[in-house]
């Protein structure tokens, strides 16, 4: 708060807000951001096998359940059992009904824990499963 001396000799106050040091703030952390963004990795890393088919596209935040190379089981990046997977789609299912669930796997995990998987999901309830690829590369 700054104060007025004016000719009429009383220290009045001025109602002003110096935004100088809050735009050089916002500055400093838009800078931060921009720089930091791009290294923050989400997800956990699979690494998918290649297809021809093409992209779907999704029309709301989407379930997705993978399966690592070493076997760990993730529902939305968070790590659960092959059990408590069942309990989670089985509470969402009841909130949500019809909701898409989607099998990411790595294409180096053993066949069997994906087709356990694939039961678990498929005991929870849920009707619609799709499998997550990426895309094959053109030089093949």
């Amino acid at each position: 708060m700054a104060f007025d001396n004016s000719s009429s000799g009383r220290g009045t106050a001025m109602a002003q807000i110096n935004v100088v040091p809050l735009v050089d703030i916002m500055l400093v952390l838009l800078v931060i951001f921009m720089i930091t963004a791009p290294i923050i990795q989400q997800g956990v890393q699979v690494n998918l096998p290649q297809t021809r088919a093409g992209a779907l596209v999704g029309k709301e935040e989407q379930l997705v359940v993978a399966i690592a190379r070493n076997g760990r089981i993730y529902l939305n990046d968070n790590q659960v059992t092959l059990s408590q997977l069942g309990q989670k789609l089985r509470a969402i299912r009841k909130l949500q009904p019809g909701r898409e669930v989607y099998l990411r796997a790595d294409q180096d995990v053993r066949y069997g824990i994906v087709v356990k998987t694939i039961a678990q999901i498929k005991e929870a309830g849920v009707e619609k499963l799709g499998m997550v690829t990426r895309p094959e590369s053109q030089e093949n």
